[in-house]
């Protein structure tokens, strides 16, 4: 590696021409109160909500502090995150089906799992399916624990007298599922998510909180759980052939997890009316006036590398002195990624981007600012502004009001 193609790993940033904003706020949940002040203050002056987005680099830790703030000034945040799927209720019910066709002798727990999930059959009447968690616990208490055949259940829930005739039926299912052959695991599948489609998503919607994250985040998994299921019958089949795989419902519920963490969704579509909160990494296309760019701390962004090499090291390879010289340093070292992300958001911005950083840990503890704003010809906004931000007036701070009207410096 050339003298050159080391400096321009630790060059400095060469931030773009477009107006930067600095707010500071104590805490990291003051601090998304802050951001989303600012995108009601906006609203309020006629900018038009896609005319705004918020950007950070990893949304894990300030997704429900800005799902909070956004709620409390009315607006609509709409998260575009990778889908963790393995977590939505979709693909837990899958998987809680797969686990229950895979035991010859069934616990009463696994055998009801899937109806806790919201498993329903196809074709039926809405308003009686899915069957509600108080009728489920309520079985659960009055049948008896020892594991036992499908058919073994069947009959001691008949005998019972005294459980929803639902759940009969839904045992009567599992009882009648084929073996897990490649074109019968499909049309199985296929059935479950699409009861869940036909009966659990109206359910989720009627208890969602005005913003339906959960519903969204339900009908996405039900876009990824189709998908998931036509990708595992055909690599189901072909690792049959292979023999690298048995014939089992433990199989293909392995095989689905591996392909659904390999293949991870994302939203499909925008919603017009919610402001946009998205990760640094997928600013690379954005074109909107107003950019408000959270987590500038040294912390979080840019993050400290991962390496189990000494700082010392890495910085004798940076500067390539005598034998080091020979060894190529990692852009992640220098946060290359995460400086150039850093820029893209600033460029996303073509009238003004605001910076956000917080102060304070919620311990306590101080938390430095972030080396890229050193590089920045920032305007500050006082606290006493900021406090006027957060308040009931939503009092645009003059720092950004200057390039609401036009008028720059």
């Amino acid at each position: 590696m050339t003298a050159s193609d080391r400096f321009t790993l630790t060059r400095p940033i060469d931030p773009p021409e477009t107006p930067t904003v600095e707010i500071v706020s104590s805490t990291q949940r003051e601090e998304a109160r802050s951001a989303m002040a600012v995108v009601a203050a906006l609203c309020d002056q006629d900018v038009s909500i896609r005319d705004v987005a918020v950007v950070v680099r990893d949304l894990d830790p300030y997704e429900e502090p800005l799902f909070r703030a956004a709620i409390q000034y009315g607006l609509t945040p709409v998260f575009w995150t990778q889908l963790r799927v393995t977590r939505t209720r979709p693909y837990a019910l899958v998987d809680a089906v797969c686990e229950t066709l895979s035991e010859s002798s069934i616990e009463l727990d696994t055998l009801l799992r899937p109806l806790e999930l919201g498993w329903s059959p196809t074709g039926e009447v809405s308003d009686t399916w899915p069957i509600d968690p108080a009728t489920v616990s309520k079985a659960i208490r009055r049948l008896p624990r020892e594991s036992r055949t499908t058919r073994g259940w069947k009959d001691v829930i008949e005998a019972s007298g005294d459980v929803d005739d639902r759940i009969w039926k839904y045992v009567d299912w599992v009882s009648a599922a084929p073996d897990p052959e490649p074109g019968l695991v499909r049309e199985l599948l296929s059935d479950v998510i699409e009861g869940y489609a036909e009966h659990g998503l109206p359910e989720t919607k009627a208890t969602d909180s005005p913003a339906l994250l959960d519903t969204e985040t339900d009908a996405r998994a039900v876009v990824r759980i189709r998908t998931l299921v036509e990708q595992l019958s055909h690599k189901y089949a072909d690792r049959l052939d292979k023999k690298t795989v048995e014939q089992s419902w433990d199989d293909v519920a392995e095989l689905a997890s591996v392909i659904v963490t390999q293949r991870p969704g994302r939203r499909e579509h925008s919603n017009a009316r919610a402001v946009d909160v998205l990760e640094a990494n997928d600013v690379w296309a954005l074109d909107v006036p107003y950019v408000v760019a959270l987590g500038l701390t040294a912390e979080r962004w840019p993050q400290p590398p991962e390496s189990v090499l000494p700082p010392e090291f890495r910085e004798a390879v940076f500067r390539g002195e005598g034998r080091s010289r020979l060894l190529a340093p990692q852009p992640a070292w220098a946060g290359g990624r995460d400086r150039d992300q850093f820029v893209d958001t600033l460029r996303a911005a073509s009238r003004c981007a605001v910076v956000m950083r917080h102060t304070r840990t919620t311990d306590g503890e101080d938390v430095p600012r972030s080396p890229f704003l050193e590089y920045l010809d920032n305007e500050h906004v006082s606290e006493a502004s900021r406090s006027q931000l957060v308040g009931t007036d939503r009092d645009l701070p003059p720092e950004l009001q200057r390039y609401l009207t036009g008028e720059v410096k």
